[in-house]
């Protein structure tokens, strides 16, 4: 009986789920570089490959809200925050997509108007700008700290940077802050600022410079967290007195969520670049779409890590959305760049 038992174990019989579950398959390569049909194959490979899908689901749902009529907001003055379509797009980043090549294909998406405002740290910032003055470098994840600290190289990750690209850097935005402290009947928030800096970088390269030509708002609740914080601590020195107001930034960036008609969030990596975004959608009982792209874990209890459930729970997202987390991010936001030019037509 034996044999048996073994068998009926091994081979036990299935119920049948083909009505109601996809069949996994991948793309043809027979057929030639179909974009749009190899994005859609992602939603049955399986793994994360199937969260990417989902995700490109989300975004082409945000994208034809957004294409629907809307009613325009006569009543805001600020051209940065005015509703800009039926459904606001929200895009969060660390500041490693922009140490990255992932830089040139977030400057795409804000060149061709695909989103209404941005959240990224201080290094999403300066790191954009300071690449308008000098390379950032390809090293090894291997290379010796103490070794580079003597040659006046900095590491991140396997990205190097020579010191005196921030040497450049300082030279650069100094006078700028002399500026700034000069016109500080202006009241400066870290946006207004942002946009005056992609204004003087003046470089097409740059995601600051087609924020301020398209006027996409790049909100930085952490501004001074960087070489940028440094530059202002060395300048409260040689020429104080520069403020910087950061509730003023925090009510224009709430605004522009609570005036939303509908509001959408791709938001990739985590810290304060998403719960400012995610915040932000509770002003207005949450985000009728949402994607995460980060690889941190919930079970730390960290907002970097939570699932978009979470954030339900929290009214960040709307409880009747379909939000995803892809948990892998460094190369799909080239992927999602991708979609939006398909799905754009911008070819």
């Amino acid at each position: 009986m034996e044999p048996q038992k073994a068998s009926d174990a091994v081979l036990k019989k299935s119920l049948d789920i083909s009505s109601e579950n996809p069949t996994v398959k991948g793309y043809d390569w027979n057929n030639g570089i179909d974009y749009e049909q190899l994005l859609s194959v992602y939603r049955y490979s399986g793994f994360q490959a199937t969260n990417f899908g989902l995700s490109v689901e989300q975004i082409n749902k945000m994208l034809d809200e957004r294409e629907k009529p809307f009613e325009e907001d006569i009543h805001e003055e600020d051209e940065f925050i005015k509703r800009r379509s039926n459904c606001t797009m929200f895009l969060g980043y660390t500041s490693n997509m922009v140490s990255c090549g992932n830089r040139d294909a977030i400057r795409f998406v804000v060149q061709h108007k695909m989103v209404d405002c941005i959240v990224t740290t201080a290094g999403g910032v300066e790191e954009d700008l300071i690449k308008c003055l000098a390379p950032t470098f390809i090293g090894d994840f291997q290379l010796k700290g103490s070794t580079l600290r003597e040659d006046g190289i900095n590491r991140i990750g396997n990205l190097l940077v020579p010191n005196n690209n921030y040497c450049k850097f300082e030279n650069w935005v100094m006078p700028i802050l002399d500026k700034l402290l000069e016109e500080q009947n202006i009241s400066w928030t870290p946006s207004t600022i942002i946009e005056r800096l992609g204004l003087e970088i003046n470089d097409e390269q740059s995601i600051c410079y087609w924020a301020a030509k398209n006027k996409i708002p790049i909100f930085c609740p952490a501004l001074t967290d960087g070489s940028l914080g440094d530059m202002m601590y060395f300048h409260s020195f040689r020429n104080p007195g520069l403020i910087i107001d950061i509730l003023k930034d925090l009510r224009r960036l709430n605004t522009m969520a609570v005036k939303a008609a509908n509001s959408g969030m791709i938001i990739i990596g985590g810290g304060v670049i998403k719960h400012h975004i995610c915040n932000a959608n509770l002003m207005r009982n949450g985000a009728d779409y949402a994607v995460y792209l980060n690889t941190a874990s919930e079970y730390d209890g960290s907002d970097s890590g939570a699932r978009p459930d979470e954030a339900v729970s929290w009214g960040k997202i709307r409880a009747d959305a379909s939000p995803v987390k892809v948990n892998i991010y460094t190369l799909t936001i080239v992927q999602i760049i991708l979609f939006f030019i398909v799905h754009l037509d911008l070819w």
